[in-house]
């Protein structure tokens, strides 16, 4: 017994001073010798009249995360705002939507199916076990040197569940629809301690084709817990591509007034491009650095040198209503130390300390989100009331009903708290894997659906949408599955 226990340990040995880790590691982008293509300036237009533009953001949180955005995107879906000339649900306005770990596998297959074809999503995903693939032995010694090299499993794990059951060997040119929304997926960039976005500006930086990186590799970045996922490895060899970096980004490496998040993410951009000891960036869960997955949006919002940007100018003049939801699937903390003087234990305090984390993180980002939209309305209204009336009139083909003052700006942070005590606690029962029985699942869909139900300011805001289009019967009448 002994004898066989030293030669594991021996093994354990020999394979540590080899440096033997994971498998297949990356990198997941390929260098080119001609610089990429620069993220585009503003989300997509609306293709009907542009009144209403959708905004979402899928917190991270495994298969329970995806489970809660499936529910939001399934009642948006439901919920009629127009008949004619053809029917339209709110989930025909989504034009951006981003998402961190489990909230970035709905995020991107929303942005890869379509807002027809996402729908089998449950199927698809949430009850399957997407753990199928990875190593989950807590008792192997070959894990345990994995584990101290950086991290248990490889791209063999997820990513490769993501490619053969999901996204079929699709890369981010499936995104480029002329209908479909902005996608942002959100990992988290470990040497410079930013979020990482997946965008053309941080890959044209890395002289490197986003169009060309695999949405499975992506979202496995966005996903990859600490320790149970090796980092996801991003090539930045640095070479000759003609590179210049973009105004917005030069504009806020000068600016002294700049906003701390924006001077952070252009540093790092420009350190992929130009700092000499960085030629790998690797990436780990984005909820390290954002866990709703809102930083696509700050980002854009913070970077624009307009009044109106990300919109483009003719959106924001046709523009009467943004709805900006955060579907937050992180769990309220359950304790029972709370009522004695002593504790929590060792095992209980060290999750105190990590949900302590995320909240007061997410309360920073719910702030700064809110924050960032009320100024955005205050500048779209001046940029609005300053036009002329030819500059309207050519933005939205007439100057009937135009006030340049009705334009509103809704943020809401859906979560769990939204629901009834004892749904909350069924919920926040939920783990946080990436497989899940299907029970909960679907008690998870149905909490996403009813979060946006009771909603006040939303549903007031959607009552506002369906008046001015002449809807007229009660919403519950109009929505349905479909």
């Amino acid at each position: 017994m002994r004898l066989a226990f030293g030669r594991v340990l021996a093994i354990a040995a020999g394979l540590l001073s080899a440096g033997c880790v994971a498998d297949d590691v990356g990198p997941i982008n390929v260098l080119t010798s001609q610089v990429g293509l620069a993220s585009p300036e503003f989300i997509p237009d609306p293709g009907d009249d542009g009144s209403t533009v959708v905004g979402l953001a899928f917190s991270g949180g495994g298969t329970r995360a995806a489970a809660f955005a499936y529910g939001v995107l399934r009642e948006l879906d439901d919920m009629v705002i127009d008949e004619t000339p053809v029917r339209r649900s709110l989930a025909d306005d989504i034009r951006m939507i981003s998402g961190a770990s489990g909230g970035a596998v709905a995020a991107s297959y929303f942005g890869y199916k379509g807002r027809d074809d996402y729908r089998d999503f449950r199927e698809k995903f949430l009850i399957q076990n997407a753990e199928a693939n990875l190593r989950k032995s807590t008792l192997s010694p070959v894990n345990l040197i994995r584990a101290l090299n950086g991290g248990v499993n490889d791209r063999n794990g997820f990513a490769k569940w993501l490619d053969d059951n999901l996204f079929n060997g699709a890369t981010y040119e499936d995104f480029r629809r002329p209908d479909g929304p902005i996608v942002w997926i959100n990992a988290s960039d470990i040497y410079n301690r930013t979020p990482f976005l997946f965008t053309y500006d941080t890959f044209a930086a890395l002289c490197s084709d986003l169009d060309k990186v695999r949405l499975a590799d992506a979202v496995a970045a966005s996903a990859a817990v600490p320790v149970v996922f090796a980092p996801v490895v991003v090539s930045a060899l640095k070479p000759d591509c003609g590179y210049r970096q973009p105004e917005w980004l030069s504009r806020a490496l000068a600016d002294p007034d700049a906003s701390v998040r924006l001077k952070a993410y252009a540093g790092a951009i420009r350190s992929y491009h130009e700092t000499d000891s960085l030629d790998y960036v690797k990436l780990l869960d984005g909820g390290l650095t954002d866990n709703l997955g809102i930083t696509g949006f700050t980002i854009e919002r913070s970077a624009a040198g307009t009044p109106y940007g990300p919109l483009s100018p003719a959106a924001a003049v046709k523009l009467r209503k943004l709805l900006f939801i955060v579907a937050d699937a992180g769990r309220a903390a359950e304790v029972n130390w709370g009522d004695t003087i002593r504790g929590p234990r060792l095992g209980n305090l060290l999750e105190a300390v990590t949900e302590t984390t995320m909240a007061a993180l997410v309360r920073d980002q719910l702030d700064a989100l809110t924050f960032a939209v009320g100024e955005w309305r205050g500048e779209l209204i001046r940029y609005r009331c300053g036009l002329s009336a030819e500059a309207v009139r050519r933005h939205r083909g007439t100057l009937a009903g135009w006030n340049c003052r009705d334009v509103q700006l809704v943020v809401e942070h859906l979560s769990f708290g939204d629901l009834d005590p004892s749904q909350q606690a069924k919920l926040n029962r939920v783990p946080t894997r990436l497989s899940l029985p299907v029970d909960q699942v679907d008690l998870t869909i149905a909490a996403g659906r009813e979060a946006l139900r009771v909603n006040g300011p939303l549903q007031r805001a959607v009552a506002e949408i369906r008046m001015s289009a002449g809807v007229r019967e009660p919403l519950a009448m109009a929505s349905g599955t479909r």
